[in-house]
């Protein structure tokens, strides 16, 4: 029931809804200029040059600019440490280790914005039963789902961090593959508000896969204890070639980093192989790709909702990732839909997708 279009039809509905989202790509650029700055002066601060870029191998030890790059993303996230490791496969990775930093043997998790993403289940023990999940080393889950509306259950949220055992909170900024709504660093800022009302002494960990510099402050300004994230998703720039950040309180960061590599080793050792010059300039670059990746989104947006295809957000809601769902209606049209995006790829256009089993997710 689709509309078909001719590739000129295409072309011409494309002009017209880029020139109707002019005004928010301008407010995503101005975005972007602040974030730039923010990016510029901590680069200028921690006097990055060119001996930085020279990676290191073996234990890594004094790797100048490993060391330096942590110093720019405490920073850029106004944390007080920071590690960034090619060391981290994925995002599920650096919040691996990021929880694990939080809690002990019989304390309690407590996810405040619903079911976690996907290939966080099994390293909480949610589902399977792998060795070394939080739930094989006797840390208890929790869960508060978020509101009808997709807004944070502050009365909720609330009632359950009171409990004594909870050491740990757990946010999602992002929407990743659930229909929710991304939440707003200022949404976040009153969760962490709430928990700390009633239980101080808990930390505040947040997810911030998807999110970084899709807005002018980040989690760890509004009270967050630590944050994690992927290198190869926003501050990576789409130039780092792997790798995950955590950020936050110093003592926290240290535990991640234990949890990372080894207990007395922590953050002292990992090569960076030559790979420092890309992640500079990946992060350098990143405020203007994630701007780049907001357009594309809310681009997107504009041109289902013209040929009457649902999706979220919409084109007029603020954004505080860079994801947009698609709903395609059936397995069909999302098979369709992939082989024509990956058609219009610069590498392996000559390819056609196929669905397979990803490991850590279950559709």
């Amino acid at each position: 029931g689709y509309t078909t279009m001719n590739c000129e039809e295409l072309y011409t509905l494309s002009a017209q809804v880029e020139e109707r989202l002019q005004p928010i790509f301008r407010g995503f650029e101005r975005t972007a200029e602040k974030n730039t700055k923010r990016v510029l002066d901590a680069f200028r601060t921690h006097r990055v040059s060119e001996p930085c870029f020279a990676g290191t191998t073996g234990y890594g030890y004094d790797d100048l600019g490993r060391e330096t790059l942590d110093k720019i993303y405490a920073q850029i996230f106004g944390a007080e440490a920071a590690l960034v490791r090619i060391g981290f496969v994925n995002g599920p990775h650096a919040l691996t280790a990021a929880m694990f930093a939080l809690v002990k043997p019989g304390d309690t998790i407590l996810a405040v914005t619903g079911m976690p993403y996907d290939t966080l289940r099994s390293a909480i023990g949610i589902s399977g039963d792998c060795h070394g999940s939080l739930k094989f080393y006797g840390v208890n889950y929790a869960q508060v789902d978020l509101n009808a509306d997709g807004d944070p259950d502050i009365p909720a949220i609330k009632a359950a961090a009171a409990d004594k055992n909870v050491t740990a909170v757990m946010i999602q900024r992002s929407r990743g593959y659930a229909e929710r709504k991304a939440l707003t660093v200022q949404e976040i800022g009153e969760i962490i508000k709430a928990v700390k009302e009633v239980n101080p002494a808990a930390n505040v960990m947040v997810d911030n896969c998807y999110g970084e510099f899709t807005d002018v402050i980040e989690p760890t300004h509004v009270g967050a204890d630590i944050i994690a994230g992927s290198l190869i998703k926003n501050p990576g720039g789409g130039i780092a070639p792997t790798g995950g950040y955590v950020a936050g309180r110093a003592e926290l960061v240290e535990r991640a980093a234990m949890r990372l590599t080894t207990p007395g080793i922590g953050g002292e050792c990992g090569s960076t192989l030559g790979n420092n010059r890309l992640l500079f300039q990946g992060l350098f670059m990143a405020p203007h790709i994630v701007a780049q990746a907001l357009k594309t989104a809310v681009f997107c947006a504009g041109m289902m909702e013209e040929i009457g295809i649902e999706s979220s957000p919409s084109v007029f809601e603020k954004r505080s990732d860079i994801i947009q769902m698609v709903k395609l209606g059936n397995e069909q049209n999302m098979q369709r839909f992939c082989v024509g995006i990956q058609a219009g790829a610069p590498v392996d256009s000559y390819v056609t997708p196929e669905p397979w089993a990803m490991p850590g997710y279950d559709c």
